[in-house]
């Protein structure tokens, strides 16, 4: 038997912050975009609500513990939370500063740097900035003092005892291998030992990850760079009258098959010749956040997604005893559509698939 980490992409995003407040009305979460999409073309699943209509609260211990006791009873090893650091200010930190104050939930863990500038892309003016990343020797220093205390919780995921640590999109650093030269060298120097980093291959692909310094790449799904073509309209299974003048003319959303886009997936998968972990995702539809660009993959179902995703497990070879990880995307982005979280269309049935596929139960 393969020895297999499945890890899930997590959103700390579901609490009010003082930032959301200011920028998108008091008490916004992403609850608010997720609960106002509506269809834009025939069998068109929007929106994507929570079972039970559990909308939840992350500042909720109890909520924390049930993500991560439904995840584990699944087959998902840990969770890889987004963490947001602009020059030592943190946003969205709550959850996982209430994870390692309390030491709950007993479930693994590690941390992918979100490193984009945040922008008003929700509603469209994509050049507003909110709040900005820039990049400095003396961030680098702080960034990676500030980690340690991170990694140094039991819990935190590791290869060969180094801690993982994710960068969302290492091309927007103006010298991603100092930056990555300066956190090895400093946490030796204070004692955290060697660092394994990955990235995500979201604007770079097909490069080999230790030309710049990383430890592994990581696939990002979905691949924005292999989709199939856009669905024509017969296919999409016809636009709504209402919303046809809209679609065409002004809001220019892309519609895509999921199975088509899984295909390709499966097809490219180890044509690879460098570390790379496997990455795939249940769904995807962000419409409920763009309302002129929305990217949707149809006619998703948790068939076709464990049909994906065996076809990554049966290809998979660990590059070491540690290094046996492939990640799912996502936990819980709601407002992307994609999510492994129980929904009110389809109940538990994408976690179900999940732990069929991790066992090797699936037909």
């Amino acid at each position: 038997m393969k020895t297999i980490r499945p890890i899930a992409i997590y959103l700390p995003q579901y609490h009010p912050i003082p930032e959301n407040d200011l920028w998108w009305g008091e008490g916004f979460t992403e609850w608010r975009n997720v609960k106002k999409a509506s269809p834009l073309v025939r069998n068109h699943y929007q929106p994507h609500l929570p079972a039970n209509a559990d909308f939840y609260d992350l500042r909720d211990p109890a909520t924390r513990e049930k993500q991560a006791g439904l995840a584990k009873a699944h087959g998902i090893h840990g969770f890889c939370y987004y963490h947001y650091w602009f020059n030592g200010k943190r946003l969205l930190n709550l959850p996982i500063d209430e994870v390692l104050k309390t030491r709950q939930p007993d479930f693994p863990f590690c941390l992918a740097w979100a490193n984009e500038d945040w922008t008003r892309a929700w509603d469209g003016a994509t050049g507003e900035v909110l709040i900005k990343q820039n990049y400095s020797q003396e961030d680098d220093l702080d960034h990676i003092r500030f980690l340690s205390t991170v990694f140094d919780d039991p819990r935190y995921i590791r290869v060969d005892g180094k801690p993982l640590f994710i960068i969302y999109k290492p091309i927007l650093f103006p010298d991603i291998r100092r930056t990555l030269d300066t956190w090895r060298a400093e946490a030796l120097k204070i004692g955290i030992g060697e660092l394994y980093l990955c990235y995500f291959e979201n604007e770079i692909q097909g490069i080999d990850p230790q030309t710049l310094g990383f430890d592994a790449a990581i696939e990002f799904q979905p691949n924005w760079w292999k989709l199939p073509p856009v669905m024509n309209r017969n296919k999409a299974g016809l636009f709504f009258k209402k919303h046809e003048i809209y679609l065409n003319q002004y809001y220019k959303h892309k519609f895509y098959d999921y199975q088509e886009f899984a295909k390709i997936m499966i097809e490219a998968g180890q044509k690879v010749t460098y570390k790379r972990y496997r990455g795939i995702t249940p769904m995807w539809d962000n419409a409920a956040r763009r309302k002129k660009d929305a990217s949707v993959f149809l006619n998703s179902t948790p068939e076709k997604y464990e049909f994906w995703l065996q076809s990554v497990l049966r290809d998979f070879n660990p590059f070491s005893d540690g290094e046996n990880f492939i990640f799912l995307n996502a936990w819980n982005e709601w407002g992307e559509g994609n999510h492994l979280e129980p929904c009110g269309k389809w109940g538990n049935s994408y976690l179900e698939a999940t732990k069929r596929a991790l066992s090797g139960t699936g037909e």
